[in-house]
């Protein structure tokens, strides 16, 4: 078995921690020789992680060295980081990254970080314990230390002997990318009760962490895993193999609803890519709503999208299902360029586009669009590990394709080596110096974390790479336009959640300046798993989420939110426009959410535009009538197609109002656009959610009503 040398949680265990007659250092391991206080001599420092075997949580140096060890972590950054020095007698002292201060113990035997010096005082003794582990006497006062369970895990110098795990810690060389402290790398060597427990400990905090601060990312190196992966808020599961069959996890990669009570309307923000599942029992779940994308995986066994309650639209790409896909409640699905045994379930609006295996059927009933091949696409890049470093893939541009990328032979695309890359961290990278790798023709891969904006990040060289982990989010301050994208060839930006802030903004992301004009076929920008939210977390306002300008645009699954519920909503207070304003020619986009503007949600201006897969509600807060009209008609339409566009298409859309504030108010149509032939929409449906308000018409003035008592209306085909 390959194994990987990747970051903080890969073995390179006590061997030579173990020997008390090493003096040296390593070559191998790399383990520090005899360095006296002032620490190993020469310019690469060796530093460590410390998992207490009592929890398998991760050892800091708590707010940056000024408190107490604790064992309460779940990946590592500099306050996890210890340099050991080792010395001739067999003993060691540790010296935190965090302030550069040595271990030692405080007057309740706690172990701190605050020793200038390295005296008897701050040295161990190691024991080699039978499992790899070791424990850690103390010789300020000759007792052994403990990760205390019974204190929050602080270590403590208090124990007479070695009674168990709690008085068991691993050291682990730190070595790979710094990415930060929200990335956990795992390889399969690890013990698996290590990857559950940290994995566990993860969705213990984001389980029902809907609207909170943490950001995750688990990077699975090549191997198999025994594992229950569950997926909480605002964490990404990625393997970081060539093939999604490089990394197996043999048990669950799943999303469950139990924290809102089988309902999963509200599971949104998660995501899972880039590798194999063998479920338990022959079924993985996957119960979700919207931005919870499933890309690039291999299912061996079947797939269910629900989890028993409410559930509201998702995304599968570039996957392979070996049995059947269950949709249960889900009311809308959009499958892009996948292969599956079989496909179960029906609800409002089913999209299938390029997908090997797809049902038959005729819309409305079952409501089954099924486009046999996809036109033009570039997959998602993913990183990966690759001759024993760390890449970011690029996939090629595919054109009139049906099915994954992977599944007959290594995928076609350019490998980019990290090192061409900028890796920002939210807790030390501001807007400035994000701009000034854009600008030095860096790469950005964004790592897990809230990066708030106080100026535009531009990015103007051809073929950037803009990649998030782990649902990076970019908050805008004081007003600022977060992301600019120039009008040239190749540039991705995949990953993102853009989030309002307070002061409006007039856009978060524009593709392209006002006016733009060069072609892109050949070299589309393109867009994937590309998020944004205005309200929900706090107050936001923006007047326009997303404007993109340049022709040949690929828009590959986005979510374009403004928030319904929790914190900083309502009519007044997260205010907008539009969502997704077009003026680009020859724009494409597969699986188009957008919601709740007080607006026209989509506004399309270029010309020979196509969509596949649209998902809207109207705004549920509307007050009355009054208050939202267009020029004399009730509301504004949700997707309007400009008057003086000729060629236009879309297929398979749905859109829902649910006036809870006022349920007399009307919407007049759910999509305004020219009548002429060349402007077509196939397959829409509009739905009075609850019978909570009407939409009058599908298409213009085409079509029944939505509304009490007859709460669904459809139109095969317009014109």
């Amino acid at each position: 078995m390959t194994k990987f040398v990747l970051a903080t949680a890969l073995t390179v265990v006590l061997a030579a921690c173990q020997d008390p007659a090493r003096d040296q250092p390593d070559a191998t391991t790399g383990w520090p020789g005899d360095a006296g206080a002032d620490g190993p001599v020469g310019p690469e420092v060796a530093y460590y992680t410390v998992t207490a075997a009592a929890n398998y949580l991760l050892v800091a140096a708590n707010d940056g060295g000024a408190g107490a060890l604790v064992a309460d972590r779940v990946a590592a950054a500099e306050w996890e980081h210890f340099e050991v020095i080792e010395h001739s007698d067999g003993t060691i002292g540790l010296r935190a990254r965090a302030n550069q201060r040595f271990v030692t113990l405080d007057d309740a035997a706690r172990l701190v970080a605050t020793a200038t010096d390295l005296e008897d005082g701050e040295r161990f003794e190691r024991i080699a314990q039978a499992d790899g582990t070791v424990a850690l006497r103390a010789l300020g006062n000759s007792r052994f230390v403990s990760a205390d369970l019974n204190h929050g895990a602080a270590l403590i110098a208090d124990r007479p002997a070695v009674g168990g795990e709690w008085e068991m810690f691993r050291f682990d060389r730190v070595t790979g990318p710094a990415f930060g402290p929200n990335v956990l790398v795992f390889d399969p060597a690890l013990p698996p009760a290590l990857i559950q427990r940290r994995l566990d400990a993860v969705f213990a905090r984001q389980e029902a962490n809907h609207f909170g601060n943490e950001r995750y990312a688990v990077l699975l190196a090549p191997g198999t895993y025994y594992a229950d992966v569950n997926v909480g808020f605002y964490t990404e599961v990625l393997g970081l193999g060539t093939s999604p069959d490089d990394v197996t996890v043999r048990g669950a990669v799943r999303a469950e609803a139990d924290w809102f009570d089988g309902n999963a309307t509200q599971n949104f923000w998660r995501s899972v890519g880039n590798l194999a599942v063998e479920p338990t029992g022959g079924t993985n779940r996957w119960a979700v709503s919207q931005a919870a994308p499933f890309r690039r995986v291999h299912v061996r066994g079947n797939l269910i999208l629900d989890d028993g309650g409410w559930s509201s639209g998702g995304f599968i790409a570039d996957s392979l299902i070996d049995g059947q896909v269950d949709s249960g409640s889900q009311q809308q699905w959009l499958t892009r360029s996948a292969r599956w045994g079989g496909w179960r379930g029906a609800n409002w609006n089913m999209v299938f586009a390029g997908v090997v295996g797809a049902p038959a059927g005729e819309w409305p009933n079952p409501p089954y669009t099924v486009i046999d091949q996809v036109p033009v696409v570039r997959e998602k890049p993913f990183l990966r590990v690759a001759g024993g470093a760390y890449e970011v893939f690029v996939p090629a541009l595919r054109r009139d394709t049906r099915g994954a990328t992977w599944t007959d032979g290594p995928a076609a695309g350019t490998a980019i080596p990290l090192d061409r890359f900028y890796i920002a961290r939210a807790d030390i990278d501001t807007a400035a110096t994000l701009d000034a790798a854009l600008a030095d023709g860096k790469h950005l891969l964004f790592t897990p974390g809230i990066y708030r904006l106080d100026r535009t990040l531009h990015v103007t060289a051809p073929g950037t790479i803009v990649l998030g982990l782990g649902l990076a989010t970019l908050i805008t301050d004081g007003g600022v336009v977060a992301m600019e994208v120039a009008d040239v060839d190749g540039v991705v930006v995949a990953g993102l959640l853009f989030d309002a802030g307070a002061t409006s903004s007039p856009v978060l992301l524009r593709v392209g300046p006002t006016g733009s004009s060069a072609s892109h076929a050949a070299d589309p920008i393109s867009l994937h798993d590309v998020f944004f939210r205005v309200g929900g977390a706090a107050v936001g306002r923006a007047d326009v989420s997303l404007e993109i300008n340049s022709d040949d645009v690929i828009a590959d699954h986005l979510w374009v939110w403004r928030a319904d519920h929790t914190h900083g909503v309502g009519w007044t207070v997260n205010t907008t426009r539009n969502g997704v304003i077009v003026n680009g020619d020859d724009v494409t986009m597969y699986g188009l959410f957008v919601e709740h503007y007080h607006q026209t949600q989509t506004l399309w201006n270029g010309e020979r535009g196509r969509v596949y897969f649209y998902q809207s509600e109207i705004p549920y807060d509307v007050p009355n009538q009054a208050a939202w009209m267009e020029g004399g008609r009730n509301g504004f339409a949700s997707y309007r197609v400009a008057d003086g566009v000729t060629e236009h298409q879309a297929w398979g859309l749905g859109i829902y109002c649910f006036f809870n504030d006022n349920p007399a108010v009307k919407l007049e149509s759910a999509i305004a656009a020219p009548n002429r032939p060349g402007v077509r929409f196939q397959h829409v449906v509009t739905v009075s959610l609850g019978g909570r308000g009407e939409i009058t018409h599908p298409v213009n003035d085409t079509g029944a009503a939505a509304r009490p008592g007859a709460t669904e209306a459809r139109v095969i085909q317009y014109p």
